[in-house]
């Protein structure tokens, strides 16, 4: 019995030239090849195969491409409105402001005044609060540089204080129990 030619399908003429050549030599062999006809009805069965594989990959590569695309162009858009949501929920405290500035112009009671900002200032940390925002507590904690910055050092005012946090310079706050902005902080030595 002789064997059927190794042929890939879809590779173009010089596989026709092979093909035909194999084909040729098996008619001389003889009554046990296959024949020509059964042949070239296989060759067709495998380069319709061959097209469809190689147009579910092409159609496939263009979906993923697509989906690539499409998710990077949301991810921007979510970047670029991620906080619009918080400046929403803001805009109310710098009406308040405004409000307290143009109300401060023509009043005399610093007491008021001290009021009314502190109640712009605790609407304002309420809003923040609720998205997450929590400013850290640093003074008196042992130095974690995980959490604060250390900007220079300090004789520490007790014995006990030696190694930890004795001012700090700017408050830290963290995101959603990450760290948003370390705290710069004066270390006791």
């Amino acid at each position: 019995m002789s064997e059927r030619p190794n042929v890939s399908p879809g590779s173009g003429d010089h596989d026709q030239k092979t093909v035909n050549e194999a084909l040729s030599e098996q008619a001389v062999e003889g009554s046990e090849g296959i024949g020509i006809e059964q042949l070239k009805a296989e060759l067709d069965a495998q380069r319709t195969e061959h097209q469809a594989l190689h147009d579910k990959y092409v159609r496939l590569f263009a979906e993923f491409d697509n989906f690539r695309k499409r998710t990077a162009k949301e991810r921007l858009d979510l970047l670029q409105m991620a906080g619009a949501e918080t400046m929403r929920n803001i805009l109310p405290v710098l009406d308040d402001l405004q409000r307290a500035m143009t109300n401060n112009e023509s009043s005399d009671d610093l007491k008021v005044v001290k009021e009314g900002f502190s109640l712009i200032d605790q609407k304002l940390r309420n809003i923040l609060g609720a998205k997450g925002l929590k400013a850290m507590e640093s003074y008196g904690k042992e130095f974690d540089p995980d959490w604060h910055e250390a900007i220079s050092k300090a004789p520490a005012p007790s014995h006990d204080l030696k190694g930890k946090v004795i001012d700090v310079v700017e408050p830290g706050y963290t995101l959603n129990d990450k760290v948003l902005r370390y705290a710069k902080v004066v270390v006791g030595e």
